[in-house]
């Protein structure tokens, strides 16, 4: 039991770490301003290991690869944290894949929830001060989908077609990491 509420401590931290780490290199991809609160927050959590890493990390096509890097780590050393707790693990080959494979889970689940959280605004409170960051921070994720998906009845689904297939990656995800957890340990 006591591993369990150490990997659920450790889980909920470096998912924190990771998710703040993700949202700081989908606001600088998609442009979005970071004067607004949701923005200092990001900055705020993410600054102390961000900006140190941004010496040794370049940026690849106006990317903040140094977010994306320490999001990644922050992933493996969770799985580490997993392993050491009684995970059994296959290679160490292996860690650094399970790692990248929960990196895509996190940002599913955060694109989810940015496109969850903007179609409620759009709802509720369309003129909220955050409305516009998470309008912003979704409208690239749904363009292909509005492409495709024309409003009905001045009603737009591409929210809702998105969700599903955000689903569907999810359960990719976790055959990925089923798949990778059950490999022999011959590499």
């Amino acid at each position: 039991m006591l591993a369990q509420i150490v990997l659920l401590i450790t889980g909920t931290v470096f998912g924190f770490i990771t998710l703040t780490l993700l949202a700081r290199f989908f606001m600088q991809w998609g442009r979005v301003s970071f004067r607004n609160p949701i923005g200092h927050f990001v900055i705020t959590v993410t600054d102390w290991a961000v900006m140190p890493a941004r010496r040794v990390i370049p940026g690849l096509f106006g990317l903040d690869m140094a977010s994306l890097l320490l999001a990644w780590v922050a992933q493996i050393l969770n799985v580490l944290i997993e392993i050491g707790l009684g995970i059994p693990v296959i290679a160490p080959v292996v860690i650094p894949l399970l790692g990248l494979v929960d990196l895509a889970r996190m940002a599913t689940y955060l694109i989810f929830g940015v496109v969850l959280v903007s179609v409620l605004l759009s709802w509720v409170g369309p003129h909220a001060p955050a409305a516009h960051v998470f309008n912003e921070l979704s409208r690239p994720f749904l363009a292909p989908f509005r492409r495709l998906i024309r409003p009905l009845g001045g009603i737009d689904l591409s929210p809702l077609v998105l969700l599903l297939a955000l689903q569907i990656v999810l359960l990719v995800i976790a055959q990925l990491r089923r798949n990778l957890l059950t490999l022999p340990s011959v590499f």
